[in-house]
């Protein structure tokens, strides 16, 4: 017996749901049924076999906006076996080219907004490793039912054939390729369903860019498998986003917590029916306790999500009674998932205590595209070291603490910047703030605050300092306050911080350029 692979996911839904929508396209008004996606995934199958010699294990790449094109390639490349390699339309020729240099793609996809710049990327490359173009839309044959019936799907042995390469940590450094399994998107998506609770009925707005584990994995991937529907919005607009929550009867909402602040701000937010709405999910960084209280006010409830394009990405899961009580909490492990809180040794640590989050399960990735020794850095022993520092309570909930490598001693203290972040975002005069470490003399090192102000010329450093003051042991307190216009993010919405040390940190060397600064990092929370 085989494993059913993603490709053969729309053969089942179109079996069980011919006729339910699985995408409403905001852009054009299109509604498309599962007998119609498998169609359109089936027909493009078969032209990329037989017009571009697309076989498995060969590489596709894509240069595009969110559409239902993006999931027919993506779902017509799991279906011959091929690897799907979504690309970020932030980053420049010389970066795309880095990355298809490394993934040595056949077929380069693209849209008419990223035509020029996939040719510039393309260009960039030497002459003989230059895939070809196709336009995704024009060239594409949509629900040709003569060209579906040629298609001819590989056969998924176990699941260990890779589906997807989504490359991560731009910010670190040359992205590195994180290999996605058929197994790991099927397990991904039941654990999502089974933790979450999803189902065929579920409706969810989808604007995160699909080169992210945030736009494809979080909920667009688990709902196809359960027969739910995408509701695709060119981008996180306050009142088309709202309008669709309302008009499309959305169930499930996810977001960065930076998107659901400006719906929050926005005019209709008061008078937008969100009677549909379930819950809310939230990943890419700590949701501030104001938020989820005045989401609450409105009758919503919020999950705080976490999870990395290496492992899931859906991690965990927080029941939403518990969103105001456990808040700052991400909950407890899904299902088919296994965690550990490890000291650098991997040794577990001390119950309360601070350490780094491991994690196991079906939901693991398969390391990284040709990239061995970073796999064994962070794959041992059928762990998965996520690089984030955690806690867990007596109840066994689950709270990120920060970043491993954010994380600085002061005075030989250990400071977790996500603790002094949360206290500042509770200021009312405060819209966002980071903390950095710089070094110091007598302490080592000692905090930054960078400090975006609600009204630009409303604080003053003293103001920070003196709010801050009584709340947190001093050796956490900030030594300087920086005020900034905006904090730089990637495409979910996480703060970049080496873009922040280059800025107000003397001798820290900048980001090889700002838009490789940009490239997502892998992690939801």
């Amino acid at each position: 017996m085989s494993f059913l692979g993603v490709g053969e996911w729309l053969v089942r839904r179109e079996q069980l749901t011919p006729d339910k929508i699985g995408i409403v396209d905001v852009a054009t008004g299109a509604r498309l049924t599962y007998r119609t996606l498998n169609l359109r995934a089936r027909a493009l199958a078969a032209l990329l076999a037989e017009r571009y010699g697309i076989r498995q294990g060969d590489r596709v790449a894509m240069l595009a906006a969110n559409s239902p094109e993006y999931l027919d390639a993506f779902f017509a490349c799991a279906l011959l076996g091929a690897i799907f390699v979504p690309l970020n339309w932030r980053l420049t020729p010389p970066e795309l080219a880095t990355i298809l240099t490394d993934c040595e793609p056949r077929l380069l996809l693209h849209d008419a907004a990223y035509h020029q710049l996939a040719e510039a990327a393309r260009g960039a490359l030497p002459v003989s490793a230059q895939p070809p173009l196709l336009y995704a839309a024009g060239a594409f044959p949509g629900a040709h039912a003569e060209l579906a019936a040629r298609a001819r799907p590989f056969a998924c042995a176990d699941g260990e054939e890779i589906a997807l390469i989504l490359y991560t940590s731009g910010t670190t450094g040359i992205p590195k390729g994180a290999m996605l399994s058929h197994r790991m998107l099927t397990w991904n998506a039941i654990n999502t369903q089974v933790s979450w609770g999803l189902a065929e009925t579920d409706i969810t707005p989808t604007f995160a860019p699909f080169f992210h584990a945030g736009g494809l994995n979080v909920l667009t991937t688990p709902l196809y498998h359960c027969g739910g529907t995408v509701v695709l919005l060119p981008s996180a607009v306050p009142d088309v986003v709202l309008r669709a929550i309302a008009v499309e009867h959305c169930t499930i909402v996810f977001a960065v917590p930076t998107v659901f602040q400006s719906l929050m701000e926005h005019p209709t937010f008061a008078t937008t029916d969100f009677s549909s709405v379930r819950f809310c999910v939230t990943g890419g960084s700590s949701c501030p306790l104001p938020l989820i209280e005045r989401y609450a006010a409105r009758g919503l409830v919020f999950r705080q999500g976490y999870g990395l394009t290496e492992v899931g990405v859906n991690c965990f899961s927080l029941a939403p009674e518990d969103a105001v009580r456990k808040a700052g909490s991400v909950g407890r492990p899904v299902f088919h998932s296994w965690a550990r809180i490890v000291d650098d040794a991997g040794r577990d640590v001390a119950p309360g205590a601070v350490g780094e989050l491991a994690l196991a399960g079906p939901h693991v990735c398969s390391g990284y595209w040709r990239r061995p020794e970073a796999t064994a850095e962070v794959f041992r022993d059928g762990w998965w070291h996520t690089g984030d520092l955690v806690t867990r309570d007596d109840e066994g909930y689950y709270a990120i603490v920060g970043r491993k490598k954010d994380m600085y001693i002061s005075g030989g203290e250990n400071v977790y910047p996500a603790e002094v972040e949360g206290l500042l975002a509770t200021h009312p005069g405060i819209a966002e703030a980071a903390i950095i470490a710089q070094p110091d003399a007598k302490w080592g090192e000692v905090g930054v605050a960078v400090v975006v102000p609600r009204v630009p010329g409303s604080l003053g450093a003293e103001d920070v300092l003196a709010f801050c003051d009584g709340k947190l042991a001093r050796y956490k307190l900030p030594r300087r306050v920086v005020f900034s216009d905006a904090l730089p993010r990637n495409a979910m919405g996480k703060v970049i911080k080496a873009d922040l040390r280059a800025r107000y940190i003397a001798g820290v060397t900048p980001p090889p350029t700002p838009s490789q600064s940009s490239q997502p990092e892998g992690r939801q929370s």
